[in-house]
């Protein structure tokens, strides 16, 4: 499979020495979401503004559906959507004209089932008439994503899209996404909600301090670098943990009345059955057990912290 988006030895140097972007190598398959996760200044907008002719880069390469960013730039940039972190909204056209006239700009003619389809998709048909200044921060995000959806891109960016909003846009917003995926429309997403992208995305790739450290399927990145744990709520407390159950590496919690046990669920074996026959055998009664594992934001926070 081809990526839709190819991207080759990436770096942007700007004016005053700063490195945003170091050498970077990515490919993005047709069709999926992807998850771009990183600390603020990491480089994920000047990424996304490269790919979407926004700003230039210093040297490399970047191919949308086989075209280079640069020479074909308008070929690319009518197959992308992007919704930026922050746009001035503060216009005295209405929602449906600010579509009407997003859909001009890519060379598209007028098209009022398209454009209902959008503004009802985000909840916005009953402002369709309503100046974009007069409207609540939430509801101007949502024009955003609706001016990014108008013109059917085949390519859709969404840098912090949630950020600062409402529980009921990011439902929306998540169902969006999901239809979009159903199509076929390949969606890059950038959030600090972590949970967005363990909910919705199918690849994850991080980037930090301008350079990609990881990028791997969702399901496989949380099996590989997660961890489990299972919690032991004891019938009695414990001063310490007898020296016979050291081998199991157990952390004392709630009050010395509960027994944390990590393990790899890689490994051949998890080790838990040897640990309730020891518990067993030093006399140690639980009353209930129960078993968590990482989050993505937790396994994301060790990324980041081993390049620091």
């Amino acid at each position: 499979m081809h990526p839709v988006i190819s991207i080759q030895g990436l770096t942007k140097t700007y004016a005053d020495g700063f490195e945003a972007l170091k050498a970077v190598d990515l490919g993005i398959n047709q069709g999926e979401i992807f998850g771009l996760l990183g600390p603020n200044g990491a480089g994920k907008t000047t990424l996304i503004n490269i790919v979407c002719g926004i700003v230039n880069p210093t040297e490399g390469s970047v191919l949308v559906n086989g075209h280079d960013i640069i020479a074909e730039f308008r070929k690319t940039r009518a197959v992308i959507g992007l919704v930026p972190q922050e746009l001035p909204t503060d216009t005295f056209e209405s929602v449906s004209n600010t579509l009407r006239f997003s859909r001009g700009l890519f060379g598209l003619g007028p098209d009022e089932t398209k454009v209902e389809e959008v503004l009802n998709a985000l909840s916005l048909w009953d402002k369709r008439n309503t100046p974009i200044m007069s409207l609540s921060g939430g509801m101007k995000r949502r024009v955003l994503i609706a001016k990014a959806l108008v013109h059917e891109p085949d390519i859709l960016f969404l840098d912090e899209p949630t950020a600062g909003v409402d529980v009921e846009l990011r439902q929306d917003m998540w169902d969006v996404v999901k239809s979009l995926r159903e199509k076929g429309v390949t969606v890059i997403l950038t959030t600090h909600y972590i949970e967005e992208a363990e909910k919705l995305a199918d690849r994850i790739g991080v980037i930090n301090h301008g350079e990609i450290i990881i990028v791997e399927e969702k399901a496989k990145l949380m099996r590989d670098l997660g961890r489990k744990q299972l919690s032991l709520h004891l019938a009695d407390a414990l001063d310490e943990i007898p020296s016979t159950l050291q081998r199991f590496a157990l952390d004392l919690a709630e009050g010395h009345r509960e027994l944390v046990y990590t393990y790899d669920t890689r490994g051949e074996h998890t080790g838990i059955t040897d640990l309730i026959n020891a518990l067993r055998d030093a006399g140690i009664r639980f009353n209930d057990l129960q078993t968590s594992q990482s989050s993505l934001e937790e396994i994301f926070v060790d990324l980041v912290k081993r390049q620091q």
